[in-house]
C-alpha cells in the first residue's frame, strides 16, 4: 500500500471518516481541501443496489449540469453533408467520415466526447475495441447516436456529463470544479445525485442508494448524508 504523503495526511485528519455529512457541509469541508497550484476537478461518487451483471439493472446516461463542470470538453463528430456543417458550426472540434475512423484506428484518442449521426454509424462501428473500453463509443442512449448533432455539441459544450455504472454497481462523474463557489456545487452535486435517484431501474429490489462521496482529485473522500 502507498504511504500517504504529509499533504494527505493533514487531509486525512480534518475528514469525518465514515460519519456522513449534510451536502451543504461536505462541499464546504471539500473547499478547505484547495491546496494544490492547479485547480482540481471534483468528484462524485454513488453506489447503488443494482445487479450490474443484469441488463434490465444498468444505470446509464448524461444530465447537462446547471453550472457546467469547470472545463471545455473536446468533441469530434462522425457526420456528412449538411449534418457536418451543423457539427462545425456547433463547436465540433473534428468532423469527418472514414478518414477520422482511420485516424482514431491509427491510435489518435485525443478527445473527450465522440457523437455520430446515425447514418455514420457504419464508419463508428468498428471501432468498438478501441473506443469502448474508453467510455466513448457513441450510443443511442447515452444521447451521442442522435440526428440532432448541434444541439448535442452544444450541450456537451456547455458541461453535459455521461456516465454509466461500473462493475461493482457504482456511478462515478465529474460534477465541477473546487474554485466554484460552494453553492453552484452543492446545486451541480445536488442535481445530479436527484437524476440518478430518477433512474431506479424498475427491476431493482431493496435499497437503490447505498452511499455517496464526494472528493477532489488529490483529496480524501468525504461521505454524504442521502
Amino acid at each position: 500500500m502507498a504511504k500517504l504523503s504529509k499533504r494527505l495526511k493533514a487531509l486525512e485528519a480534518k475528514a469525518p471518516g465514515r460519519t456522513p455529512l449534510p451536502l451543504d457541509q461536505a462541499v464546504a469541508l471539500l473547499k478547505t481541501f484547495n491546496t494544490t497550484k492547479f485547480d482540481q476537478s471534483v468528484e462524485i461518487a454513488m453506489r447503488l443496489g443494482i445487479d450490474p451483471k443484469q441488463a434490465d439493472q444498468l444505470v446509464r446516461g448524461s444530465i447537462v449540469l446547471p453550472h457546467g463542470i469547470g472545463r471545455t470538453l473536446r468533441v469530434i463528430v462522425f457526420a456528412k453533408g449538411d449534418k457536418a456543417d451543423e457539427a462545425k458550426a456547433a463547436g465540433a472540434d473534428e468532423v469527418g467520415g472514414p478518414d477520422l475512423a482511420e485516424r482514431i484506428k491509427g491510435g489518435w484518442t485525443e478527445f473527450d466526447v465522440c457523437i455520430a449521426a446515425p447514418d455514420m454509424m457504419g464508419a463508428v462501428g468498428p471501432l468498438g475495441k478501441i473506443l469502448g473500453p474508453r467510455g466513448l463509443m457513441p450510443s443511442p442512449r447515452a444521447g451521442t447516436v442522435t440526428p440532432d448533432v448541434g444541439k448535442v455539441i452544444r450541450e456537451y459544450k456547455a458541461g453535459k456529463v455521461e456516465f454509466r455504472n461500473d462493475a461493482g454497481g457504482n456511478v462515478h462523474a465529474v460534477v465541477g470544479k473546487l474554485s466554484f463557489d460552494a453553492p453552484k456545487l452543492v446545486e451541480n452535486i445536488q442535481t445530479f445525485i436527484n437524476h440518478v435517484l430518477n433512474m431506479k431501474p424498475a427491476a431493482v429490489r431493496g435499497q437503490y442508494l447505498r452511499g455517496i462521496a464526494i472528493s477532489a482529485t488529490m483529496s480524501p473522500g468525504i461521505r454524504v448524508a442521502a
